[in-house]
């Protein structure tokens, strides 16, 4: 059969011809290809970070020399909302402020805390923060009252406002999507972010205006308390189990807007983290064993070889009272 393959007929891979001889299969990858093979960075392999989209967002003005480009960075969890102004270096990222939605309990809202509202408190809180941190709070106000509409902080006189970048990572930038809720809640706060109107909840795409007032019912969690109104008329049961945790905290769907309002206005009063009350443990939990010096495990394999002595010496001595 050897005799009949003619050496100029293509070479296919044998998954083509099932059955057909692995000896026609010519190797692909040479082994200069391998000498030469370069692995991706580590966050790339784990589907983490986008590297294209980063190098645009941290790459700097060679006239700005080491003046830091920051980021306002929003990811999301199950039970989470992060977000963080980060400014890159060589030697690492480096976090100016963050703020975190599992911190809103202490400014009053104690449930929905990873949907669009929730999103915008937390921006809110964080650009309070970085404000505070930098002695610009009482200059720079933004928008104290949340209308819906877009809103750009205006350069005061003295110092020109903070300016970060949006980094969304590696979700799909959908219109109405929670990302943008951080961002407004960030803009209203008062930091300067380049953006759009286009992805707030509530814009119109054929007649290309933002309604000002759907945007406004999604901050004050407008969406979440006509859900609320729907299941209670419709399916009581699945009302119970679906909202537990607000039945639980006494949050009624006519009483959710004024508690947003709550909220906004503790995290203007006070944005600065809070310590927590848990007292420090008495004795820190060890998971594994404590390493021992070099004069400790020298002790202590001589007590193994002195006990190992003595139990052969009482061996020795049982023996000999079984012999007399």
């Amino acid at each position: 059969m050897n005799s009949l393959v003619h050496s100029s007929l293509p070479l296919y891979p044998p998954a083509a011809f099932p059955g057909s001889l692995m000896a026609f299969v010519k190797a692909q990858k040479s082994r200069s290809y391998y000498k030469r093979f370069q692995v991706k960075f580590k966050r790339r392999r784990e589907g983490k970070t986008d590297y294209r989209a980063r190098v645009r967002l941290i790459n700097q003005d060679k006239n700005k020399y080491n003046t830091p480009k920051y980021r306002y960075v929003v990811r999301f969890t199950n039970k989470d909302i992060t977000a963080q102004v980060i400014s890159a270096t060589i030697a690492g990222d480096i976090v100016l402020a963050s703020a975190y939605a599992h911190e809103l309990p202490n400014y009053g809202l104690k449930v929905g805390l990873t949907n669009y509202a929730a999103a915008y408190c937390t921006g809110l809180l964080l650009a309070r923060r970085v404000l505070k941190k930098l002695e610009m709070d009482e200059e720079y106000q933004g928008n104290v009252e949340a209308t819906g509409e877009d809103f750009s902080v205006e350069p005061a006189e003295t110092r020109r406002p903070f300016r970060a970048l949006l980094d969304v990572g590696l979700i799909r930038t959908t219109t109405g999507n929670r990302v943008f809720g951080a961002l407004k809640g960030a803009l209203d706060g008062g930091l300067d972010i380049p953006h759009s109107e286009k992805r707030f909840a509530g814009f119109n795409k054929d007649g290309k205006s933002l309604d000002a007032d759907v945007h406004r019912k999604y901050i004050y969690g407008g969406h979440v308390a006509t859900y609320m109104n729907t299941l209670q008329e419709d399916e009581p049961e699945k009302y119970q189990s679906h909202f537990s945790e607000y039945i639980k905290a006494g949050v009624e769907p006519d009483t959710l807007e004024e508690l947003y309002k709550k909220v906004h206005a503790a995290i203007r009063a006070d944005p600065m983290p809070k310590k927590s009350d848990k007292p420090q443990p008495k004795e820190h939990k060890r998971y594994n064993l404590k390493k021992l010096t070099y004069d400790e495990r020298k002790q202590k394999l001589i007590e193994r070889l002195n006990a190992l002595n003595a139990a052969a010496g009482a061996n020795d001595d049982d023996s000999d009272e079984d012999d007399e």
